[in-house]
């Protein structure tokens, strides 16, 4: 499975992308503004630093500013991923520029059904947000299964781009299920490397390297 680091912070991006910790970069108008920085500036400079994917959200709700936006956004780097939303006319800027070569993120997807659509309509990814279904009380894990199934019965290109993930969990339950890609905040990334017993563990060691006065130098 694929990591795309959810954020639009460099210094946390940077670190990760040195670990080889990130394939790609999701970013949306909230982790911009977070940053402070102008869009297109920072979103360049993300570019830069990850050879993957980035995506950049349009702000517009209609098809042909959508589509306006996304040709903008896609002259930024080759690795571009045009994110529009899961709308009818989403779907409708999605097919016309995943036809032009550019890689369209669809965003805000609940539904299988939706999911559908927008492999149909040509979608390099499809987002659908886990965390906010289990917010909600429905099993966000439930449909990252449902889309798996649908797109292995009929060959459907599309990657599937586990989003609104909020916990270290919620990463191994997606690599489980078979999630192409999970879009997480460094702060979850790094969570997954945390286990109690390993600290546990640590401690007696560094109590036993000290008791023995162990030096390797």
């Amino acid at each position: 499975m694929k990591f795309f680091v959810d954020t639009a912070e460099i210094d946390a991006i940077r670190e990760l992308n040195d670990l080889g910790m990130v394939d790609g970069v999701t970013t949306n108008p909230s982790l911009i503004k977070k940053s402070g920085r102008d869009i297109l500036e920072v979103t360049k400079e993300i570019c830069s630093i990850v050879s993957g994917p980035v995506s950049a959200e349009v702000t517009a709700i209609d098809a042909d500013q959508m589509i306006t936006e996304g040709r903008k956004l896609r002259e930024i780097a080759d690795n571009i991923a045009v994110k529009v939303p899961l709308t009818w006319d989403g779907l409708k800027a999605c097919k016309v520029l995943s036809d032009e070569g550019s890689m369209v993120n669809v965003t805000l997807c609940f539904s299988a059904n939706q999911a559908v659509l927008a492999a149909k309509a040509g979608a390099t990814f499809i987002s659908p947000f886990v965390g906010r279904l289990d917010d909600i009380n429905i099993d966000g894990m439930e449909l990252i299964g449902d889309i798996r199934t649908i797109y292995d019965n009929y060959g459907f290109e599309t990657q599937i781009l586990a989003a609104s993930i909020r916990s270290a969990n919620h990463m191994k339950d997606c690599a489980l299920i078979g999630a192409d890609v999970a879009t997480a905040p460094p702060a979850v990334i790094k969570a997954m490397a945390s286990h109690v017993l390993t600290d546990k563990g640590l401690d007696q060691f560094l109590k036993d390297i000290a008791a023995a006065n162990i030096k390797i130098v």
